[in-house]
Protein backbone atom coordinates (compact mmCIF):
# COMPACT_ATOMS: atom_id res chain seq x y z
CA UNK A 1 0.00 0.00 0.00
CA UNK A 2 3.43 2.02 0.88
CA UNK A 3 3.87 2.10 -3.36
CA UNK A 4 0.01 3.38 -4.23
CA UNK A 5 0.13 6.52 -1.48
CA UNK A 6 3.13 7.26 -2.97
CA UNK A 7 1.75 6.83 -6.88
CA UNK A 8 -1.13 8.80 -5.74
CA UNK A 9 0.39 11.69 -4.00
CA UNK A 10 3.07 12.02 -6.88
CA UNK A 11 0.21 11.20 -10.11
CA UNK A 12 -3.15 11.08 -9.05
CA UNK A 13 -2.67 14.43 -6.88
CA UNK A 14 -1.06 16.50 -9.59
CA UNK A 15 -3.64 15.15 -12.06
CA UNK A 16 -6.78 15.72 -9.99
CA UNK A 17 -5.61 19.18 -9.96
CA UNK A 18 -4.90 19.87 -13.46
CA UNK A 19 -8.16 17.97 -14.11
CA UNK A 20 -10.26 20.28 -11.89
CA UNK A 21 -8.85 23.20 -13.59
CA UNK A 22 -9.45 22.18 -17.02
CA UNK A 23 -13.02 22.04 -15.90
CA UNK A 24 -13.66 25.59 -14.18
CA UNK A 25 -11.90 26.81 -17.12
CA UNK A 26 -14.54 25.30 -19.72
CA UNK A 27 -17.59 24.20 -17.65
CA UNK A 28 -19.08 22.54 -20.68
CA UNK A 29 -16.52 19.55 -20.53
CA UNK A 30 -18.39 17.96 -17.48
CA UNK A 31 -18.32 15.14 -19.78
CA UNK A 32 -14.34 15.04 -20.21
CA UNK A 33 -13.75 16.11 -16.62
CA UNK A 34 -15.75 12.70 -15.48
CA UNK A 35 -14.23 10.31 -18.09
CA UNK A 36 -10.76 11.23 -17.45
CA UNK A 37 -11.26 11.03 -13.17
CA UNK A 38 -12.86 7.69 -14.17
CA UNK A 39 -9.85 6.72 -15.82
CA UNK A 40 -7.07 7.86 -13.35
CA UNK A 41 -8.89 6.00 -10.62
CA UNK A 42 -9.23 3.10 -12.91
CA UNK A 43 -5.10 3.25 -12.87
CA UNK A 44 -4.67 3.97 -9.55
CA UNK A 45 -6.54 0.76 -8.60
CA UNK A 46 -4.57 -1.61 -10.81
CA UNK A 47 -1.68 0.03 -8.91
CA UNK A 48 -3.54 -1.45 -5.65
CA UNK A 49 -4.24 -4.64 -7.02
CA UNK A 50 -0.44 -5.10 -8.35
CA UNK A 51 0.86 -3.84 -4.99
CA UNK A 52 -1.06 -6.26 -3.08
CA UNK A 53 -0.49 -8.92 -5.23
CA UNK A 54 3.43 -8.41 -5.08
CA UNK A 55 3.40 -8.11 -1.52
CA UNK A 56 2.09 -11.21 -0.89
CA UNK A 57 4.61 -12.76 -3.27
CA UNK A 58 7.26 -10.62 -0.85
CA UNK A 59 5.84 -12.30 1.90
CA UNK A 60 5.79 -15.86 0.82
CA UNK A 61 9.20 -15.03 -0.08
CA UNK A 62 10.67 -14.08 3.33
CA UNK A 63 8.02 -17.06 5.41
CA UNK A 64 10.71 -19.06 7.58
CA UNK A 65 7.65 -21.96 7.63
CA UNK A 66 7.64 -21.88 3.77
CA UNK A 67 11.22 -22.14 3.93
CA UNK A 68 11.07 -25.36 5.70
CA UNK A 69 8.84 -26.91 2.52
CA UNK A 70 9.45 -25.02 -0.87
CA UNK A 71 12.89 -23.13 -2.44
CA UNK A 72 12.95 -20.23 -4.88
CA UNK A 73 13.27 -21.87 -7.99
CA UNK A 74 12.95 -18.53 -10.26
CA UNK A 75 11.28 -15.24 -10.87
CA UNK A 76 8.85 -14.32 -13.32
CA UNK A 77 5.92 -11.49 -14.33
CA UNK A 78 2.14 -12.50 -14.48
CA UNK A 79 -0.66 -10.16 -16.71
CA UNK A 80 -4.15 -10.56 -15.02
CA UNK A 81 -7.39 -9.39 -16.39
CA UNK A 82 -9.47 -8.03 -13.96
CA UNK A 83 -12.78 -6.61 -14.32
CA UNK A 84 -10.82 -3.10 -13.62
CA UNK A 85 -7.94 -3.76 -16.52
CA UNK A 86 -5.22 -5.45 -16.84
CA UNK A 87 -2.59 -6.47 -14.29
CA UNK A 88 1.23 -7.20 -14.72
CA UNK A 89 3.13 -7.99 -11.36
CA UNK A 90 5.94 -10.19 -10.57
CA UNK A 91 5.64 -13.57 -9.21
CA UNK A 92 7.47 -16.41 -8.14
CA UNK A 93 8.16 -20.20 -8.78
CA UNK A 94 8.83 -22.55 -6.21
CA UNK A 95 10.02 -26.21 -6.03
CA UNK A 96 9.08 -28.33 -2.85
CA UNK A 97 11.79 -29.90 -1.64
CA UNK A 98 10.06 -32.86 -0.78
CA UNK A 99 8.88 -33.97 -3.97
CA UNK A 100 10.59 -31.90 -6.59
CA UNK A 101 7.38 -30.46 -7.87
CA UNK A 102 7.45 -26.78 -8.52
CA UNK A 103 4.36 -24.92 -8.04
CA UNK A 104 3.59 -20.79 -8.20
CA UNK A 105 2.57 -20.66 -4.18
CA UNK A 106 0.65 -17.12 -4.97
CA UNK A 107 -0.99 -18.93 -7.82
CA UNK A 108 -2.39 -21.36 -5.51
CA UNK A 109 -3.32 -19.34 -2.81
CA UNK A 110 -5.24 -17.06 -4.85
CA UNK A 111 -7.19 -20.29 -6.37
CA UNK A 112 -5.64 -19.25 -9.98
CA UNK A 113 -5.44 -22.46 -12.14
CA UNK A 114 -2.79 -23.21 -13.88
CA UNK A 115 -2.26 -20.66 -17.40
CA UNK A 116 -5.81 -19.22 -15.53
CA UNK A 117 -5.68 -15.12 -16.74
CA UNK A 118 -8.59 -13.87 -16.19
CA UNK A 119 -10.42 -13.21 -12.28
CA UNK A 120 -13.22 -14.01 -11.45
CA UNK A 121 -14.74 -10.81 -11.41
CA UNK A 122 -13.94 -10.36 -15.06
CA UNK A 123 -15.13 -13.84 -16.02
CA UNK A 124 -18.53 -12.79 -14.54
CA UNK A 125 -18.74 -10.06 -16.40
CA UNK A 126 -17.84 -11.51 -19.69
CA UNK A 127 -20.59 -13.90 -19.03
CA UNK A 128 -23.23 -11.38 -18.29
CA UNK A 129 -22.71 -9.63 -21.53
CA UNK A 130 -22.09 -12.68 -23.46
CA UNK A 131 -25.86 -14.12 -22.39
CA UNK A 132 -27.68 -10.88 -23.83
CA UNK A 133 -25.45 -9.85 -27.17
CA UNK A 134 -22.43 -11.93 -28.15
CA UNK A 135 -19.18 -13.68 -27.99
CA UNK A 136 -17.22 -10.35 -28.96
CA UNK A 137 -19.37 -7.99 -27.10
CA UNK A 138 -18.80 -10.50 -24.10
CA UNK A 139 -14.92 -10.16 -24.64
CA UNK A 140 -15.23 -6.51 -24.73
CA UNK A 141 -16.97 -6.11 -21.26
CA UNK A 142 -15.24 -8.86 -19.23
CA UNK A 143 -12.76 -5.62 -18.39
CA UNK A 144 -12.82 -1.87 -18.31
CA UNK A 145 -9.26 -1.26 -19.26
CA UNK A 146 -9.12 -4.26 -21.74
CA UNK A 147 -9.92 -6.96 -23.97
CA UNK A 148 -10.69 -10.65 -24.51
CA UNK A 149 -10.83 -12.23 -27.51
CA UNK A 150 -14.27 -13.92 -28.97
CA UNK A 151 -12.57 -17.18 -29.14
CA UNK A 152 -11.84 -17.12 -25.09
CA UNK A 153 -15.38 -16.51 -24.43
CA UNK A 154 -16.59 -19.43 -26.84
CA UNK A 155 -14.07 -21.88 -25.52
CA UNK A 156 -15.23 -20.38 -21.55
CA UNK A 157 -18.61 -21.10 -22.33
CA UNK A 158 -18.42 -24.50 -23.86
CA UNK A 159 -16.59 -25.88 -20.80
CA UNK A 160 -19.18 -24.38 -18.48
CA UNK A 161 -21.16 -26.33 -16.46
CA UNK A 162 -24.31 -25.96 -14.90
CA UNK A 163 -25.59 -26.15 -11.01
CA UNK A 164 -28.68 -28.10 -10.36
CA UNK A 165 -31.68 -26.75 -9.39
CA UNK A 166 -31.79 -25.88 -6.15
CA UNK A 167 -35.01 -25.47 -4.25
CA UNK A 168 -34.43 -24.69 -0.01
CA UNK A 169 -37.81 -24.65 1.56
CA UNK A 170 -39.04 -25.57 4.96
CA UNK A 171 -42.55 -26.81 4.20
CA UNK A 172 -43.37 -27.22 0.46
CA UNK A 173 -45.66 -24.89 -1.16
CA UNK A 174 -49.33 -25.55 -1.49
CA UNK A 175 -51.21 -24.34 -4.97
CA UNK A 176 -54.68 -24.63 -6.40
CA UNK A 177 -53.03 -25.11 -9.74
CA UNK A 178 -49.59 -25.31 -11.52
CA UNK A 179 -48.50 -24.56 -15.02
CA UNK A 180 -45.96 -26.07 -17.73
CA UNK A 181 -45.92 -24.14 -20.99
CA UNK A 182 -43.37 -26.53 -23.65
CA UNK A 183 -42.05 -24.63 -26.85
CA UNK A 184 -38.81 -24.78 -29.29
CA UNK A 185 -36.60 -22.43 -30.90
CA UNK A 186 -34.84 -23.32 -34.23
CA UNK A 187 -31.58 -22.17 -34.59
CA UNK A 188 -28.61 -22.88 -37.37
CA UNK A 189 -25.74 -24.55 -37.08
CA UNK A 190 -22.16 -23.61 -38.84
CA UNK A 191 -21.65 -27.70 -38.42
CA UNK A 192 -22.47 -30.41 -36.21
CA UNK A 193 -19.72 -32.35 -35.38
CA UNK A 194 -16.66 -30.80 -37.65
CA UNK A 195 -16.92 -27.81 -40.48
CA UNK A 196 -18.10 -29.56 -43.56
CA UNK A 197 -20.25 -31.78 -42.36
CA UNK A 198 -23.89 -30.43 -43.08
CA UNK A 199 -25.33 -32.26 -46.02
CA UNK A 200 -28.03 -31.22 -48.59
CA UNK A 201 -31.60 -33.36 -47.42
CA UNK A 202 -34.58 -32.74 -49.80
CA UNK A 203 -35.33 -29.78 -52.15
CA UNK A 204 -31.60 -28.22 -51.93
CA UNK A 205 -32.18 -27.56 -47.62
CA UNK A 206 -29.24 -28.75 -45.39
CA UNK A 207 -29.64 -30.23 -42.39
CA UNK A 208 -28.45 -27.14 -40.29
CA UNK A 209 -31.84 -26.94 -38.64
CA UNK A 210 -31.42 -27.39 -34.49
CA UNK A 211 -34.13 -27.58 -32.20
CA UNK A 212 -33.61 -25.45 -28.77
CA UNK A 213 -35.86 -26.64 -26.05
CA UNK A 214 -37.97 -24.12 -23.73
CA UNK A 215 -40.32 -25.20 -20.52
CA UNK A 216 -40.95 -23.05 -17.93
CA UNK A 217 -43.26 -23.70 -14.95
CA UNK A 218 -45.50 -20.93 -12.74
CA UNK A 219 -48.46 -21.12 -10.54
CA UNK A 220 -50.42 -18.61 -12.41
CA UNK A 221 -50.89 -14.90 -13.99
CA UNK A 222 -51.74 -11.92 -12.68
CA UNK A 223 -51.99 -7.92 -13.22
CA UNK A 224 -48.34 -6.03 -12.80
CA UNK A 225 -50.11 -3.40 -10.87
CA UNK A 226 -53.48 -2.85 -9.80
CA UNK A 227 -54.58 -0.55 -12.38
CA UNK A 228 -52.32 -2.29 -15.15
CA UNK A 229 -53.58 -4.46 -18.17
CA UNK A 230 -50.50 -6.12 -18.16
CA UNK A 231 -49.88 -9.66 -16.97
CA UNK A 232 -47.00 -11.25 -15.77
CA UNK A 233 -46.64 -15.02 -14.74
CA UNK A 234 -46.56 -16.20 -10.63
CA UNK A 235 -43.10 -17.31 -9.80
CA UNK A 236 -41.93 -18.47 -13.03
CA UNK A 237 -38.94 -20.78 -12.97
CA UNK A 238 -37.43 -21.64 -16.66
CA UNK A 239 -35.29 -24.98 -18.18
CA UNK A 240 -33.75 -24.66 -21.77
CA UNK A 241 -31.83 -27.34 -23.66
CA UNK A 242 -30.50 -29.17 -26.53
CA UNK A 243 -31.25 -32.93 -25.88
CA UNK A 244 -32.76 -35.95 -27.24
CA UNK A 245 -33.88 -39.67 -26.75
CA UNK A 246 -32.29 -40.22 -22.96
CA UNK A 247 -31.50 -36.71 -22.32
CA UNK A 248 -35.08 -35.64 -23.39
CA UNK A 249 -36.23 -37.99 -20.39
CA UNK A 250 -33.93 -36.74 -17.91
CA UNK A 251 -34.96 -33.24 -18.95
CA UNK A 252 -38.57 -34.26 -17.60
CA UNK A 253 -37.47 -35.51 -14.90
CA UNK A 254 -35.51 -32.36 -14.01
CA UNK A 255 -38.38 -30.24 -14.15
CA UNK A 256 -40.56 -33.15 -12.34
CA UNK A 257 -37.82 -32.89 -9.52
CA UNK A 258 -38.14 -29.13 -9.37
CA UNK A 259 -41.54 -28.86 -9.03
CA UNK A 260 -41.89 -31.91 -6.58
CA UNK A 261 -39.28 -30.45 -4.35
CA UNK A 262 -40.79 -26.80 -4.12
CA UNK A 263 -44.81 -27.78 -4.15
CA UNK A 264 -46.98 -30.70 -2.12
CA UNK A 265 -47.99 -32.15 -5.67
CA UNK A 266 -50.93 -34.23 -3.41
CA UNK A 267 -52.47 -30.70 -3.38
CA UNK A 268 -52.43 -29.66 -6.14
CA UNK A 269 -55.91 -29.80 -7.78
CA UNK A 270 -54.18 -29.59 -11.79
CA UNK A 271 -51.22 -29.26 -13.45
CA UNK A 272 -51.60 -28.22 -16.94
CA UNK A 273 -49.24 -28.57 -19.90
CA UNK A 274 -49.90 -25.76 -22.39
CA UNK A 275 -47.93 -26.60 -25.97
CA UNK A 276 -48.62 -26.65 -29.91
CA UNK A 277 -48.55 -30.71 -29.44
CA UNK A 278 -44.57 -31.64 -30.40
CA UNK A 279 -43.54 -34.81 -30.16
CA UNK A 280 -40.99 -33.95 -27.39
CA UNK A 281 -43.30 -32.44 -25.37
CA UNK A 282 -46.11 -35.36 -25.67
CA UNK A 283 -43.30 -37.66 -24.62
CA UNK A 284 -42.55 -35.36 -21.53
CA UNK A 285 -45.71 -36.17 -20.63
CA UNK A 286 -45.06 -39.46 -19.54
CA UNK A 287 -42.50 -38.59 -17.12
CA UNK A 288 -45.10 -35.87 -15.37
CA UNK A 289 -47.84 -37.69 -13.39
CA UNK A 290 -51.32 -36.10 -13.29
CA UNK A 291 -50.65 -34.12 -16.16
CA UNK A 292 -53.76 -32.38 -18.24
CA UNK A 293 -52.87 -31.58 -21.94
CA UNK A 294 -54.10 -28.40 -23.45
CA UNK A 295 -53.00 -26.42 -26.94
CA UNK A 296 -52.18 -23.77 -26.72
CA UNK A 297 -53.97 -20.53 -28.17
CA UNK A 298 -51.78 -19.65 -30.70
CA UNK A 299 -51.72 -22.81 -32.59
CA UNK A 300 -55.82 -23.22 -32.61
CA UNK A 301 -55.82 -20.12 -34.21
CA UNK A 302 -53.21 -20.57 -37.11
CA UNK A 303 -54.75 -23.42 -38.23
CA UNK A 304 -58.11 -22.46 -37.94
CA UNK A 305 -57.07 -19.33 -40.11
CA UNK A 306 -55.73 -22.21 -42.23
CA UNK A 307 -59.32 -23.75 -42.46
CA UNK A 308 -60.79 -20.16 -43.62
CA UNK A 309 -58.56 -18.31 -45.09
CA UNK A 310 -60.46 -18.37 -48.54
CA UNK A 311 -64.23 -17.73 -46.94
CA UNK A 312 -63.14 -13.69 -47.55
CA UNK A 313 -65.68 -11.79 -45.62
CA UNK A 314 -67.12 -14.52 -43.80
CA UNK A 315 -63.82 -15.61 -42.65
CA UNK A 316 -64.83 -14.24 -39.66
CA UNK A 317 -68.22 -16.01 -38.73
CA UNK A 318 -66.48 -19.29 -40.40
CA UNK A 319 -64.03 -19.45 -37.60
CA UNK A 320 -66.57 -18.48 -34.73
CA UNK A 321 -68.65 -21.74 -35.72
CA UNK A 322 -65.82 -23.49 -35.94
CA UNK A 323 -64.45 -23.02 -32.35
CA UNK A 324 -68.17 -23.43 -31.12
CA UNK A 325 -68.12 -27.02 -32.76
CA UNK A 326 -64.95 -27.65 -30.89
CA UNK A 327 -66.13 -26.52 -27.80
CA UNK A 328 -69.79 -28.02 -27.76
CA UNK A 329 -69.87 -30.78 -30.07
CA UNK A 330 -67.93 -33.98 -31.49
CA UNK A 331 -64.99 -34.58 -33.68
CA UNK A 332 -67.61 -35.90 -36.23
CA UNK A 333 -69.18 -32.89 -36.32
CA UNK A 334 -65.95 -30.80 -36.74
CA UNK A 335 -65.63 -33.25 -39.54
CA UNK A 336 -68.58 -32.58 -41.14
CA UNK A 337 -68.23 -28.23 -40.81
CA UNK A 338 -65.00 -28.71 -42.25
CA UNK A 339 -66.16 -30.71 -45.53
CA UNK A 340 -68.62 -27.64 -46.15
CA UNK A 341 -65.65 -25.46 -46.12
CA UNK A 342 -63.82 -27.16 -48.61
CA UNK A 343 -66.72 -27.25 -51.31
CA UNK A 344 -65.90 -23.01 -51.20
CA UNK A 345 -62.39 -23.86 -52.42
CA UNK A 346 -62.34 -22.67 -56.17
CA UNK A 347 -59.43 -25.10 -57.07
CA UNK A 348 -57.13 -27.92 -55.24
CA UNK A 349 -54.63 -25.94 -53.73
CA UNK A 350 -55.95 -25.00 -51.06
CA UNK A 351 -56.73 -28.52 -50.26
CA UNK A 352 -53.54 -30.12 -48.74
CA UNK A 353 -53.31 -26.64 -46.00
CA UNK A 354 -56.65 -27.88 -45.25
CA UNK A 355 -56.32 -31.26 -44.48
CA UNK A 356 -53.35 -30.28 -42.39
CA UNK A 357 -55.47 -27.99 -40.24
CA UNK A 358 -58.32 -30.81 -39.64
CA UNK A 359 -55.40 -33.96 -38.56
CA UNK A 360 -54.05 -31.23 -36.31
CA UNK A 361 -56.79 -30.05 -34.32
CA UNK A 362 -58.64 -33.78 -34.40
CA UNK A 363 -55.12 -35.22 -33.13
CA UNK A 364 -55.33 -32.77 -30.62
CA UNK A 365 -59.04 -32.23 -30.05
CA UNK A 366 -59.39 -33.10 -25.83
CA UNK A 367 -56.54 -30.86 -25.34
CA UNK A 368 -58.06 -27.91 -28.03
CA UNK A 369 -61.49 -28.15 -26.11
CA UNK A 370 -59.78 -27.35 -22.56
CA UNK A 371 -58.40 -24.52 -24.52
CA UNK A 372 -61.14 -23.26 -25.96
CA UNK A 373 -63.81 -23.62 -22.81
CA UNK A 374 -61.22 -21.65 -20.32
CA UNK A 375 -62.48 -23.43 -17.56
CA UNK A 376 -61.14 -24.95 -14.05
CA UNK A 377 -58.09 -22.70 -13.99
CA UNK A 378 -57.12 -23.29 -17.57
CA UNK A 379 -55.00 -19.77 -18.44
CA UNK A 380 -53.65 -18.46 -21.24
CA UNK A 381 -50.18 -19.91 -22.97
CA UNK A 382 -47.38 -17.27 -23.19
CA UNK A 383 -44.89 -19.92 -25.09
CA UNK A 384 -44.65 -17.64 -28.30
CA UNK A 385 -43.32 -14.65 -27.04
CA UNK A 386 -41.11 -16.28 -24.32
CA UNK A 387 -39.62 -18.19 -27.32
CA UNK A 388 -38.59 -15.18 -28.54
CA UNK A 389 -37.61 -13.54 -25.31
CA UNK A 390 -35.37 -16.18 -24.17
CA UNK A 391 -33.95 -18.23 -26.84
CA UNK A 392 -34.94 -16.28 -30.14
CA UNK A 393 -33.39 -12.88 -29.45
CA UNK A 394 -29.81 -14.12 -28.57
CA UNK A 395 -29.80 -17.24 -30.47
CA UNK A 396 -31.71 -17.22 -34.16
CA UNK A 397 -33.43 -13.77 -34.89
CA UNK A 398 -29.78 -12.25 -36.16
CA UNK A 399 -28.09 -14.59 -38.82
CA UNK A 400 -25.42 -15.95 -36.99
CA UNK A 401 -24.89 -20.55 -36.72
CA UNK A 402 -24.03 -22.17 -34.22
CA UNK A 403 -22.07 -25.66 -33.04
CA UNK A 404 -24.42 -28.18 -31.05
CA UNK A 405 -22.16 -27.89 -28.41
CA UNK A 406 -22.47 -23.73 -28.47
CA UNK A 407 -26.31 -23.94 -29.03
CA UNK A 408 -26.69 -26.42 -25.68
CA UNK A 409 -24.04 -23.80 -23.47
CA UNK A 410 -26.44 -20.96 -24.61
CA UNK A 411 -29.30 -22.14 -24.12
CA UNK A 412 -29.01 -23.44 -20.33
CA UNK A 413 -26.93 -19.91 -20.14
CA UNK A 414 -29.83 -18.22 -21.09
CA UNK A 415 -32.21 -20.17 -18.64
CA UNK A 416 -29.63 -19.73 -15.74
CA UNK A 417 -29.34 -15.72 -16.22
CA UNK A 418 -33.48 -15.31 -16.62
CA UNK A 419 -33.55 -17.11 -13.48
CA UNK A 420 -32.11 -14.58 -11.67
CA UNK A 421 -29.03 -16.75 -11.72
CA UNK A 422 -25.39 -14.87 -10.44
CA UNK A 423 -22.46 -15.10 -12.94
CA UNK A 424 -19.76 -15.01 -10.39
CA UNK A 425 -21.28 -17.88 -8.09
CA UNK A 426 -21.63 -19.38 -11.97
CA UNK A 427 -17.75 -19.19 -12.24
CA UNK A 428 -16.64 -20.09 -8.71
CA UNK A 429 -19.24 -23.24 -9.65
CA UNK A 430 -16.73 -24.16 -12.09
CA UNK A 431 -13.71 -24.18 -9.91
CA UNK A 432 -12.82 -28.31 -8.84
CA UNK A 433 -11.57 -28.17 -5.84
CA UNK A 434 -7.49 -27.45 -5.90
CA UNK A 435 -5.46 -30.52 -4.61
CA UNK A 436 -3.11 -29.98 -1.91
CA UNK A 437 0.68 -28.90 -3.28
CA UNK A 438 2.36 -32.53 -2.98
CA UNK A 439 4.66 -32.86 0.17
CA UNK A 440 2.21 -29.74 1.26
CA UNK A 441 -0.49 -31.59 3.41
CA UNK A 442 -0.59 -29.70 6.62
CA UNK A 443 -3.13 -28.09 8.65
CA UNK A 444 -4.78 -25.07 7.93
CA UNK A 445 -4.34 -21.79 10.62
CA UNK A 446 -6.02 -18.70 10.50
CA UNK A 447 -4.46 -15.24 12.10
CA UNK A 448 -7.63 -15.70 14.97
CA UNK A 449 -5.92 -19.42 15.76
CA UNK A 450 -2.33 -18.08 15.91
CA UNK A 451 -3.27 -15.60 18.32
CA UNK A 452 -5.47 -17.44 20.64
CA UNK A 453 -2.03 -20.45 20.43
CA UNK A 454 0.31 -17.49 21.49
CA UNK A 455 -2.17 -16.33 24.06
CA UNK A 456 -2.57 -20.25 25.80
CA UNK A 457 1.39 -20.99 25.16
CA UNK A 458 2.72 -17.68 27.09
CA UNK A 459 0.21 -18.37 30.50
CA UNK A 460 0.19 -15.73 32.74
CA UNK A 461 1.66 -13.53 29.88
CA UNK A 462 -1.48 -14.04 27.77
CA UNK A 463 -3.61 -11.00 29.05
CA UNK A 464 -0.96 -8.77 27.53
CA UNK A 465 -2.17 -10.94 24.13
CA UNK A 466 -5.52 -8.82 23.64
CA UNK A 467 -3.73 -5.71 24.59
CA UNK A 468 -1.15 -6.40 21.73
CA UNK A 469 -3.56 -7.40 18.70
CA UNK A 470 -5.44 -4.18 19.44
CA UNK A 471 -2.48 -2.24 19.21
CA UNK A 472 -0.52 -3.62 16.42
CA UNK A 473 0.71 -1.98 13.45
CA UNK A 474 -1.41 -2.81 10.73
CA UNK A 475 1.21 -3.95 8.43
CA UNK A 476 1.65 -6.80 11.03
CA UNK A 477 -1.91 -7.60 10.90
CA UNK A 478 -1.45 -7.52 7.34
CA UNK A 479 0.84 -10.61 7.50
CA UNK A 480 -0.95 -12.41 10.32
CA UNK A 481 -3.54 -12.58 8.23
CA UNK A 482 -1.92 -14.14 5.25
CA UNK A 483 0.65 -16.08 7.14
CA UNK A 484 -2.65 -18.58 7.45
CA UNK A 485 -2.90 -18.58 3.92
CA UNK A 486 1.26 -19.87 3.84
CA UNK A 487 0.18 -22.35 6.56
CA UNK A 488 -2.30 -23.81 4.28
CA UNK A 489 0.62 -24.78 1.76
Amino acid sequence: MIKSIKYFNENCIKNFEKLENDFLREPLKMAEYVLSLTEELHNLGLQMIKESLELMDEMLQESLYRKEKWSVESHTRKRLITSLGAVTYNKTLFVSKETGKSEYLLDRILGLEKHERMTEDAEAKMYEEAVQTSYRRGGIEASILSEVSKQTVKNKIHKLEFPENVVIRKDKKVVDYLYIDADEDHVSLQFREKKGDLRVIGENQKNNCLITKLVYVYEGIENESPKSKRHKLIEPYYFCRVCNGKDNDSFWDEIYKYLNDKYDLSKVKKIYLNSDGGSWIKAGMKRLEGITYVLDEYHIEKYLMKLTSHMLDSQSDARDELRYVIRKKTKTEFNELVDILETYLKDDTGMKRMEEARKYITSNWTAAKLRLRHKDGVKGCSAEGHVSHILSSRMSSRPMGWSVKGASKMAQMRAYYVNGGDMLELVRYQKKELPKAAGAEYTILSSLDIIRSEKNRHGQLGKYMERIKNTVPLEIKKKAYFQSHVWSL
